[in-house]
């Protein structure tokens, strides 16, 4: 699978995407990753890429050209499956999000920055814009990161047990249950002895019923679903 990142400060996203287990599912050949820097398309000696709004107000805007510009020479191999503006007026990013992205081959992704990109943009060539959370952030940049971490998981041949993604939180719309391991007992508190019994038939019901119980205290908007 193959995620293009289109940023104005490319930069931000370096480490991020270049260790643990991304860096070993890149060098599998699982996944690739293409960070391109806007300002490679923008205009004059500067490479501007940014002007101020019509009607006033405070902050810059990306134009709606460089960032076609750059998808025109990136589209020239091959076409993307999604281009996906990370915005916080778009879609809140969710498991079943990732888990749809991680069925698609080509995926791009265009970061804002200042006060977001044209609109027109926008409107004519993103197909999917997404949020990932109430808040506001300088750039698209670290939304970007979190898509590409949580879709890449999900595919096959990334995490050494694949079963692993499976059972993540929300995967059942439901948060993972209490998890344990060496030593048994750590400051006066012991390991729940049905996870010590080698009954795998009562283990997956008491994780069933303590991811219940922690949905249901923590997030019970997720049983209303």
């Amino acid at each position: 699978m193959k995620f293009t990142i289109l940023s104005s400060v490319p930069n931000l996203l370096e480490s991020p995407l270049s260790h643990s287990i991304l860096k070993r599912a890149k060098d599998k050949g699982i996944i690739e990753i293409n960070i391109v820097n806007i300002h490679d398309f923008g205009f004059g000696k500067y490479k501007q890429i940014d002007d101020y709004q019509y009607g006033g107000g405070a902050g810059m805007l990306i134009m709606a050209e460089p960032l076609k510009k750059a998808l025109i020479h990136l589209e020239k191999d091959s076409k993307f499956d999604e281009i996906i503006f990370l915005t916080p007026d778009g879609e809140q990013f969710k498991q079943t999000t990732a888990n749809s992205l991680s069925l698609k081959n080509n995926i791009l992704l265009v970061c804002g920055h200042y006060k977001g990109i044209d609109e027109r943009f926008r409107q004519k060539y993103i197909t999917k814009e997404i949020s990932i959370g109430d808040y506001v952030l300088s750039g698209g940049e670290l939304g970007a990161c979190i898509i590409v971490d949580a879709v890449s998981r999900i595919i096959p041949g990334v995490l050494n047990d694949e079963t692993s993604a499976l059972t993540d939180s929300f995967q059942d719309d439901l948060l993972a249950p209490p998890v344990y391991t060496r030593p048994e007992e750590w400051e006066k508190m012991k390991v729940p002895e049905v996870l010590l019994s080698g009954n795998f038939k009562k283990i997956d019901e008491w994780r069933e019923k303590k991811a219940l119980e922690r949905t249901h205290k923590r997030r019970p908007d997720l049983l209303d679903l």
